[in-house]
C-alpha cells in the first residue's frame, strides 16, 4: 500500500491551502481516511477524519469550521482543503488508512491505533 501526500507549502495567515492524498494498493473505498498533523516540538494530532463513503466527517476542535475533508473514491484520493490558515497550524500533515476500529460500519475514528497505513508527510508552513 501506498500513501503520498501533496499539496503542502508557505502560506500567509489567513489564506488558503489544499492539501491531496493519493492511495494505491487497496481498494480506497472500502476503508475510512484520515489527516493527521506534527507540529515541531509537538506529539502527532488528529485533524479530521472521513467514513469510506464519505456520509461522516469529523474535525478535531482546533480546525473545525476552517478545514474541509473529502474524497473522490474514483481516484482513490483524499483531499484536506484549509482556510483561515493560522500560524499555529504549521506542522507536517499526514494522510492515513483508516482500516481498523469500524466493525463493519461507515464511521471513522481518530485513533492512532486505528491506521495502518501513511504517507510520508507534507510541510505547511502559515507565516509572514
Amino acid at each position: 500500500v501506498q500513501v503520498v501526500e501533496s499539496g503542502g507549502g508557505l502560506v500567509q495567515p489567513g489564506g488558503s491551502l489544499r492539501l491531496s492524498c493519493t492511495v494505491s494498493g487497496l481498494t480506497f473505498d472500502d476503508v475510512a481516511m484520515s489527516w493527521f498533523r506534527r507540529a515541531p516540538g509537538e506529539a502527532r494530532e488528529w485533524v479530521s477524519c472521513i467514513s469510506r463513503s464519505a456520509s461522516v466527517s469529523r474535525y478535531a476542535d482546533s480546525v473545525k469550521g476552517r478545514f474541509t475533508i473529502s474524497r473522490d473514491n474514483a481516484n482513490s484520493t483524499l483531499v484536506l482543503q484549509m482556510n483561515s490558515l493560522k500560524p499555529e497550524d504549521t506542522a507536517v500533515y499526514y494522510c492515513a488508512v483508516n482500516d481498523r476500529g469500524q466493525r463493519g460500519a461507515d464511521i471513522c475514528t481518530s485513533f492512532d491505533w486505528a491506521h495502518q497505513y501513511w504517507g510520508q508527510g507534507t510541510q505547511v508552513t502559515v507565516s509572514k
